[in-house]
């Protein structure tokens, strides 16, 4: 009889053994799942429809929000406060998806504790137009504003909105912070399309969409009444100079191998010699992603910005 109950004690903890090691198992096989779960997820990246009234259309925008960081034991946790803001603009022949996938912004902004919104622009420079459903400036520096701040937990503080882009959003960050001061404290223009100087090099029916007087026509009017408009940048910097109005600080780079870089050079100039404070970065660069994927972190590095908390979110699970 002893021999049997051993014999069954016996049985009982090989069997309770293999059903730990089974359990264990599977808990790590659960555990790696939702590791490979967790990478793919993105939580604080948002893709948001809505209707736009200036666009008279549904509009796709990204939103970078960084509400899910884990910070590491012994770190301060980040205050829960509105999100300061960045408008971030892409450029020609892009859309609302190019900041994301061309750069590693969303792991800046969750360690900087900054939202930040990303529209499509239609190669429209960002400008209104006089033709119904196609105000872009009114949806960028009004609408889309006013949008994100109903919908997400944003600071509705002018020195925590900013707007920023690379080429032709370059172009519309200008145009829009400068026509928006009371919005915007902060304009970044990352090798902008300051493009006044191409004017008089229009050609008709041409297949270069840069030099393409058809297209030219179609996003800003008659060429040849660009200048004093407010489409030029040089004409809106002065109306604002001699306003009452608060002006933004500008951050301005380029590379020296860019085609813009003498352009983008000049304006600095002018608005300098206007009394704008203006921070400008002149480098080894192309205009090309490596280039803006640079200075869109020193940019945000420059920002008035939360310190970087260490921690885990979905920026930089993987």
């Amino acid at each position: 009889m002893k021999s049997i109950f051993l014999m069954r004690k016996k049985y009982v903890i090989i069997k309770l053994m293999k059903v730990l090691f089974i359990k264990r198992i599977s808990s790590m096989i659960q555990t790696q799942e939702l590791s490979r779960l967790e990478r793919r997820i993105k939580m604080a990246l948002i893709q948001c429809n809505f209707f736009s009234s200036s666009l008279m259309r549904t509009v796709t925008i990204n939103v970078i929000l960084p509400i899910d960081k884990i910070v590491f034991p012994g770190q301060p946790k980040p205050e829960e406060k509105p999100f300061k803001t960045l408008y971030l603009m892409h450029g020609i022949l892009g859309n609302y998806t190019d900041w994301v996938s061309g750069t590693r912004l969303q792991t800046w902004a969750q360690d900087k504790n900054i939202a930040i919104v990303m529209p499509s622009g239609d190669n429209s420079f960002y400008v209104d137009k006089p033709v119904p459903g196609e105000r872009y400036g009114t949806f960028i520096r009004k609408e889309l504003v006013e949008f994100t701040r109903k919908s997400f937990p944003l600071s509705h503080k002018r020195e925590d909105t900013f707007i920023g882009g690379l080429s032709m959003g370059g172009y519309g960050a200008i145009i829009n912070g400068l026509m928006a001061p009371e919005t915007f404290s902060v304009v970044c223009a990352l090798s902008a399309a300051t493009i006044a100087g191409r004017i008089e090099h229009l050609i008709e029916n041409s297949d270069n969409l840069f030099y393409s007087k058809e297209f030219f026509e179609r996003v800003f009017g008659d060429p040849q009444k660009f200048i004093g408009s407010d489409h030029d940048y040089v004409t809106v910097a002065k109306k604002l100079a001699v306003s009452n109005n608060q002006k933004p600080k500008i951050f301005m780079a380029c590379g020296y191998d860019d085609n813009l870089f003498e352009s983008n050079q000049l304006f600095k100039d002018q608005l300098q010699s206007l009394n704008f404070e203006v921070t400008w970065i002149e480098d080894q660069g192309k205009h090309n992603w490596d280039f803006w994927n640079k200075y869109i972190e020193k940019f945000l590095h420059w920002l008035p910005l939360d310190e970087a908390v260490a921690g885990v979110s979905s920026g930089n699970v993987g």
